[in-house]
């Protein structure tokens, strides 16, 4: 069990030669955290209005589109300035930053100094699996700017999301253990590694041992997502509330996203005291709840935000034995992370949302309400909740057409639907048709990242289309294309009372007819080898209407940064 940083001057003494060892050892190791076990150094305390301090994640991007645009975006003090102006205009004194590049750490931690802002900063150091010359020379940032700003600097947190089975960024526990003390043998403040809850708990037998950071850290820093689970998994949590009515429905599933972020909390805490951990302090380092109603359907909105947000303040004044600080994630939105943006207190235009209007007077400073809402203000009623899904006339053509030129009046063709990539991925019609299929084709150059890429043809407003009477029927299209090893086929569907669902089926050479030698080929699968990847799959209410995507995780792909370009043509469903 460790003990506090206070002792005797012999305890002291002894501390410190341990810390010095560490030191010398940790530098011996090599960047993917083998060769050697580092003892586990005392808890260092963290500062106590680091408790005090309210906290947002803190990020500068504004008009990058893709990731690749964030990297080269320019990023100046004069934006930066802006940003913590508003900041610590609405009372937010503590900032969490993801990584100690020049462009975002230096800069933010300079622009503080040089104007003596009220903030604190939660540092983060970015290590990447399997670049141990990135991560080392992250690590060499993150120290020197601790040190360089000690008074500004109050916590370092090294690592983001690596732990956790589904991270995107593996690194193994040992390995950060490694890497925690490297930067904790260097540096005065309290360390530590941002990492989801389940990984703190290890809440399943799969996760890794969080044995080996917890030796090395000085406080837990966990993320809860609640809104995130009900799309990974619709049944954790009872965010639907049917057993409540309409008019109370909204309140009752921000009081169970709050639960389920205490359930969390609550596994997280239980398995320190168990370990022996009593005295380790637990922040919340990420929550959040998205306020465009665009992503996640009957559950996004800015009074939504708002309801969870004001659960979380209380849930921390209230103190006891709850969090003892809660990072809010995020200060501003980033319009980079495409769907996975519109988490901000502010819009990407420094507009206040609903959540935060109250703290600024001058409505000017505020998003406008949105133009569905018929009296201009937001209230509480306003708030989403879900409903369950209507059910549409059920579409009794004979094809079901997605994109294809060659169509008969037994045919059915949509409006109001759209291409929508996962990330940014280039597409543009070119004059290279499939064999009877008109003059044209799709060109599709995707743009991967880390996990891979994909794109979807949907509703923009998420209506759904009733195909079950292709129940029996097939999923057609024509691709042309070298692209390597597998790819991946889906659909997605509204179900009755737990929310989105999608399947995905793969396709390789000779399978369904796909293959990948440059010709055209014509693919046909039938839909319902789609309802056997996923029997919640509801053909009555039908989302995506067609899916191409390649998640390595799935695929076993190798990432390749250049993928060849797809052409794809001729896309319909069939009875």
């Amino acid at each position: 069990m460790k003990q506090s940083s206070t002792g005797s001057p012999l305890t002291r003494s002894f501390t410190l030669v341990r810390a010095a060892l560490a030191a010398v050892l940790a530098s011996l190791l090599l960047a993917c955290g083998g060769g050697g076990v580092i003892p586990a150094p005392e808890i260092r305390p963290l500062p106590a209005d680091f408790f005090a301090r309210k906290a947002v994640a803190y990020s500068p991007f504004r008009t990058a589109t893709d990731s690749a645009g964030r990297d080269t975006e320019v990023i100046t003090p004069d934006m930066i300035k802006e940003d913590l102006d508003l900041l610590v205009a609405g009372g937010f004194g503590l900032i969490r930053l993801f990584d100690s590049s020049d462009k975002v750490a230096r800069q933010t931690l300079q622009v503080i100094s040089d104007h003596r802002l009220d903030i604190k900063v939660m540092l983060g150091i970015y290590v990447l699996s399997g670049d141990g010359a990135f991560s080392n020379a992250e690590i060499a940032r993150g120290i020197n700017l601790a040190n360089q700003y000690p008074d500004i600097v109050s916590a370092v947190s090294v690592g983001n999301e690596a732990m956790v089975y589904w991270s995107v960024n593996p690194i193994p526990a040992n390995a950060m253990r490694n890497y925690i003390l490297r930067v904790r043998a260097a540096v005065k403040q309290p360390v530590t590694t941002d990492d989801n809850w389940a990984f703190f708990a290890k809440s399943e037998i799969f996760q890794q041992d969080p044995q080996p950071v917890l030796d090395a850290i000085d406080f837990v820093a966990m993320h809860t997502y609640p809104l995130l689970d009900t799309v990974f998994n619709p049944d954790l949590w009872d965010w639907q509330q049917l057993g409540v009515p309409e008019n109370r429905r909204a309140v009752a599933m921000m009081d169970a996203a709050l639960e389920r972020a205490r359930f969390e909390y609550d596994a997280v805490r239980t398995n320190l005291d168990r370990r022996g951990f009593t005295a380790m302090p637990i922040i919340i380092g990420e929550t959040g709840w998205k306020a465009p109603t665009s992503f996640h359907p009957m559950r996004t909105h800015p009074v939504n935000q708002k309801m969870y947000y004001d659960r979380l303040q209380a849930w921390k004044a209230a103190g006891g034995t709850g969090p003892r600080n809660i990072v809010y994630f995020e200060a501003f939105d980033e319009p980079w992370k495409q769907g996975d943006d519109g988490w901000g207190l502010f819009n990407v235009q420094r507009q206040a949302r609903f959540v935060v209007q109250g703290l600024f007077p001058d409505r000017s400073m505020w998003e406008p309400v949105d133009p569905s809402d018929d009296d201009g203000i937001y209230t509480d009623n306003d708030a989403v909740y879900f409903i369950p899904p209507v059910i549409n006339p059920a579409v009794t053509e004979n094809r079901y057409l997605i994109y294809t030129e060659t169509s008969t009046a037994s045919d059915y063709v949509p409006t109001g639907l759209v291409w929508d990539p996962f990330v940014k991925t280039f597409w543009q019609p070119v004059a290279n048709p499939a064999p009877g299929d008109g003059a044209e084709s799709y060109e599709i150059d995707p743009r991967p990242e880390v996990w891979g890429w994909g794109m979807l043809y949907q509703s923009r407003d998420n209506v759904t289309a009733n195909l079950s009477n292709f129940a029996g029927g097939r999923l057609n299209f024509s691709l042309k294309t070298t692209y390597a090893g597998k790819l991946e086929i889906g659909i997605s569907s509204q179900t009755e009372a737990e929310g989105p669902v999608e399947a995905y089926v793969q396709i390789e050479n000779g399978r369904y007819g796909y293959c990948n030698t440059g010709e055209w080929c014509d693919v046909s699968i039938p839909l319902q080898d789609f309802v056997a990847v996923n029997p919640r799959i509801d053909l009555r209410m039908v989302l995506s209407r067609f899916v191409l995507a390649d998640r390595y995780e799935f695929t076993g792909n190798a990432p390749n940064a250049s993928p060849p370009k797809i052409l794809m043509d001729g896309v319909y469903w069939s009875r």
